[in-house]
């Protein structure tokens, strides 16, 4: 499957002029259609969503599968020409079926043609605790999200971020009252199912609009399993 031109071969635009759209203009698309993910190569794009659902039968086998594999964290790097075998190589042993597995193989299939990639480095993990509990940017080119049990990652629109009170500049002070947002409505999350592509600092000339994000509190008791996917030099 093919749905956008690689990431190498976008049309040349000075790093002035992104920069300008950057920071007059980012926004973020949401759609039900697959396609939208061919949005984040827009320039005014740190955020991209497929709202996508996922069937009863699926959610139910994901919650037996995180009862048996409460500690789960898996790694591994998947290569674009045997998708299937890398995929049930890794997930099949866990007690994972073929549903479940068709449609990580499926977003590793979407995610390698979107960006013309080789390999793909993905992480499966249930997370009983936030992972990156403070707002932070990656310094990645672009990172999939997407969330098959439990609370989805949270965002922040580009115009509610005071980028200053990222990291150091916080002062040591919380989220909630450094100053790096001014309403609490600001926070934005994604839901179950939900395919994100978020665009990072490593992105070319999208530096200082990478896409401000968190792992969201956890519910007591919650088991999240999340799956990210990322470029492989």
């Amino acid at each position: 499957m093919s749905i956008a031109t690689p990431l190498h071969d976008q049309e040349h635009v000075t790093a002035g002029q992104r920069t300008n759209a950057l920071m007059s203009e980012m926004t973020h698309s949401h759609s039900d259609e697959f396609t939208v993910l061919t949005d984040i190569y827009q320039d005014t794009h740190n955020l991209v969503v497929w709202q996508r659902s996922l069937s009863e039968e699926l959610l139910a086998h994901v919650a037996h599968c995180i009862e048996e594999n409460p500690r789960l964290n898996l790694e591994k790097s998947i290569r674009a020409n045997a998708i299937i075998e890398d995929i049930n190589e890794l997930l099949t042993p866990r007690g994972f079926n073929d549903e479940f597995t068709d449609n990580i193989a499926s977003l590793v299939d979407m995610f390698c043609c979107l960006f013309d990639l080789k390999r793909v480095g993905l992480r499966l993990k249930v997370l009983e605790q936030a992972m990156c509990p403070r707002f932070h940017v990656d310094w990645v080119p672009c990172r999939l999200v997407t969330t098959f049990s439990g609370t989805g990652t949270q965002w922040l629109p580009h115009d509610k971020v005071d980028r200053t009170k990222l990291g150091t500049g916080n002062n040591g002070m919380p989220d909630d009252q450094s100053g790096l947002y001014a309403e609490p409505n600001a926070i934005q999350a994604l839901a179950v199912g939900d395919v994100a592509l978020l665009k990072g600092e490593g992105w070319e000339g999208n530096e200082g609009a990478g896409l401000v994000h968190r792992s969201p509190p956890n519910e007591a008791n919650e088991k999240r399993l999340l799956l990210t996917l990322d470029f492989i030099s």
